[in-house]
């Protein structure tokens, strides 16, 4: 079976908050944070040490 990314991480995100319930103030600078970081300089240094 063939799960999509996106629903993958919908469902561990909403399980994550609601388990674990974090500030929101925390979510939305993590989720701010990993948004801008995809679209720096950083982003190829990044892929290279996740995907090895």
């Amino acid at each position: 079976m063939d799960v999509p990314l996106w629903f993958t991480l919908l469902v561990v995100g909403a399980l994550g908050i609601k388990l674990i319930r974090p500030p929101w103030w925390l979510v939305a600078v993590l989720l701010l944070g990993g948004f801008l970081l995809a679209d720096s300089l950083l982003a190829p240094i990044i892929d290279a040490a996740v995907s090895e």
